[in-house]
Formats: structure tokens, sequence, C-alpha cells
């Protein structure tokens, strides 16, 4: 900004670029005077030149200075103009912003009471929500709640599960153990499928050997035995076994095993004369029996013919129930006299029942006689009172000797 005469004018102002060009043709001029002298020895005709673009010059800073008043004076209108021009806008504006202020206050205040309006909905809303999600929270807790008990038994026999099938896995890899595992289980079927008085338990035979169990079976067969064997090692390498090679000779050492097992039960538990002429080992597991049956085919056919049958807990139950038939019908056999007598009794019993049924017949048909003659007498005493209760006695003379009706004696 340059401040001239009070006024301040910007750099870009049309007046002030005039007077910086008048100010610079002077200094160009004055430059042009001095260079005049200096050459007024030498040439006339340059002063008289220079002479008359003083003139020139003097006639237009003089034009030029008009200009600079004229252009003042039209910056100062034009000052005005926008001065009153900014006045009107502002007035404008102040007036545009106070209805756009009241518009924004009457928008306010519709936009509160619909907010107003929208959070008391809103807020009934929330609360039937919310006592309906309290509801379900309540089912959901208490279904939840019985889920948890049901999964806390299901864990607690799980847990059970998990010993008894530690406790199971303890058992197979004990030699002994396995075997003890075996007898009770063969216990177990044979005390439900056969009277006690049929098998006894690790029976003592001639020969100082014990059997798991003896069966009594009449003569033929005889007593049989029936012991527990359970080749568990060879099977579980069987079982583990990956490759083709592996798993064949796994296979050969099970019917190996069976084998030696099926010797043993023939030298020890076949006795001409004591015994029945074969025995049976008793597997048991049905995976081993169903293995025996479908790979070593040959085993049990050795089994056969060495007279030892080997059978797994569903066909000892099976071989069981024949011999609980078997003995059945020997017993039957047995009591056939004594049923026999039994039978003559009974039937004295049912004639001696017909004769009192007889005798009683005839008590029974004179008693209803007698009953009948009571009914008959009770009836004609009953007809007689009627009529002495109907007798007018006023009627009768006063003199008159009344007729006595003699009472008869009773007959005899």
């Amino acid at each position: 900004m340059i401040e001239i005469a009070g006024e301040s004018y910007a750099l870009h102002d049309p007046r002030v670029v005039a007077a910086l060009i008048g100010v610079l043709v002077v200094i160009a001029v004055l430059w042009l005077l001095i260079s005049s002298a200096r050459k007024a020895t030498h040439s006339t005709l340059l002063v008289q030149d220079v002479a008359a673009h003083m003139s020139r010059l003097s006639y237009d800073v003089t034009a030029l200075s008009q200009g600079q008043h004229q252009l003042a004076g039209n910056i100062q209108t034009v000052s005005d103009a926008q001065a009153n021009a900014q006045v009107r806008v502002i007035q404008t504006m102040e007036t545009r912003l106070a209805e756009v202020q009241t518009q924004v206050a009457d928008r306010l205040a519709d936009n509160a009471r619909k907010s107003a309006m929208s959070m008391s909905e809103m807020q009934e809303r929330m609360k039937e929500t919310l006592s309906g999600s309290s509801e379900k929270t309540t089912q959901s807790l208490t279904q939840l709640q019985e889920r948890l008990a049901t999964i806390d038994k299901a864990q607690t026999n799980i847990e059970k599960l998990s010993g008894d099938v530690l406790s199971l896995q303890d058992i197979l890899s004990n030699k002994q153990r396995r075997g003890m595992f075996g007898e009770i289980q063969l216990t177990d079927i044979v005390s439900k499928a056969l009277p006690s008085d049929a098998y006894a338990l690790q029976a003592t035979l001639s020969n100082g050997k014990r059997a798991d169990c003896l069966v009594h079976l009449p003569n033929p067969p005889g007593p049989i035995v029936i012991d527990a064997k359970f080749p568990f090692e060879a099977y579980e390498v069987y079982a583990a076994a990956e490759t083709k090679p592996e798993q064949e000779a796994a296979l050969r050492d099970l019917g190996n095993a069976v084998k030696v097992h099926i010797k043993a039960i023939s030298d020890k538990y076949i006795i001409e004369g004591e015994t029945a002429d074969g025995a049976i080992m008793f597997l048991p597991s049905e995976a081993v029996y169903a293995e025996l049956h479908a790979r070593l085919p040959h085993v049990v056919r050795e089994g056969f013919n060495a007279r030892v049958w080997i059978v797994s807990p569903t066909t000892c139950m099976a071989t069981l129930n024949t011999m609980r038939a078997i003995l059945k019908d020997a017993r039957m056999r047995e009591q056939a006299g004594e049923i026999r007598k039994a039978l003559r009794l009974l039937h004295r019993d049912v004639e001696i029942i017909g004769e009192k049924a007889g005798k009683l017949e005839v008590h029974l048909r004179q008693a209803g006689d007698d009953v009948a003659g009571v009914l008959t007498a009770a009836t004609r005493a009953g007809k007689r009172a009627d009529r002495l209760d109907n007798f007018d006695f006023e009627e009768l003379a006063p003199d008159a000797e009344p007729k006595a009706v003699p009472l008869a004696p009773p007959e005899p």
C-alpha cells in the first residue's frame, strides 16, 4: 500500500501504475537531458530536437496529470458505489440470515418434537423388547441349566466309561487278569442259561486238572468241560499290522496260538469214562471268533478233529440253551414214574371231589325243600295276622259270649 495526500493506494491501482509510469518517463527525460547536455557541443540539432521532445513531453505530462485526476475521480466513484453495494448486500444478508435463523429454529423445534415422540415410542418398544427378551433369556437360562445338568451327567458317565475302558485295558494287558476276565464272562453266561445244579465252576477232574466249568449232562454224551481261552496278544499284533506280509505273519501266529489252546484242552479235559468225548473252548471276543472262522477255517477244522468246539459269547449261549433242553428232557424221563404216580393220585382226588359234590347236591336239595316249607308257613302266618288285624271288635254285643276258637294242639 502507498499513502499519498492522506489516501492509500494499492500497488495494482491504475492511478499508482500511471504515476509510476510518469515518474519513469520524467527520469528518462532527465536522463536524456543530461545526455543531450553532454553532447550539446557536438550538435545543436540534437538540442533542438530535445527541446521539441521536452515540449511534447511536458504536454504529455500535463495530459497525464489530467488523466490521473480523472482516474482518481472515477476510482472514488467506484469506491463509493462499491461501499453502497456492500451496505445493501450486508443488509440483504442480515435479513436473509434472520429468515434462515427463524426457519432453522422452527425446523429444530419440529425436529425436537418429532425426536421426543420417536424417543417415547422407542422407549415403549424397548420396554416391550426388554420384557420379552428377559422372559426369553430366563427360559434360555433354564434350558441351559438343564442342558448343563445333562452334560454334567453325560460327563460323569463318560468319565466312568473311561475308567471302565482303562480298567479293561489293564485287564487285557495282563495274561492272568485276561484269563479271569474270560472266566467271569463264562460264569455270567452259564449262570443265566443253566440252573445252578446243572454245572460246577472250577471243577477238579480225576487227572488233577481244574476246568473253568463242568456241565453235568446225562450219558450220552456225559459231563462236558467248557474252558475259557483268550489269545489276545496274537490278535492285537494282527489288528495292528499294516502291510500284507505283517498281517499274514500275525495271522499265522494267531492260528498257532489257537492250536496250542485246542491241544491243551483236548489233552486235559477229555477223559474217557469220566467226561464227554469232546470239550468246548470259549473265546470271550466276538471279533476273534469271527476272524478265526473267516480267515483261519483250517484251525477250526483242526478243533473239530480234536473234538474241541470253539464258541463265542453268542454261540455259547445258544449251545447252553441246547444243553438246558437236554437236561430238561433227561429229568423228565427220570421223573416219569413220579409223574404217573402223581397223575393217579390226582385222578383219585378228582373222584373224591365228585363224590363229595354229589353228597353236597343232596344236602343242598334237602335244604332247599326245607327253606321252601319255611317260606310257605311264613306266608300263611302273615295272612292270618292280616285277618286278625281287620276284625271289628266294637260291633260285638256286650252280653254276647264270644265264640272262642279252640286251638288245636300242634301236629307232631
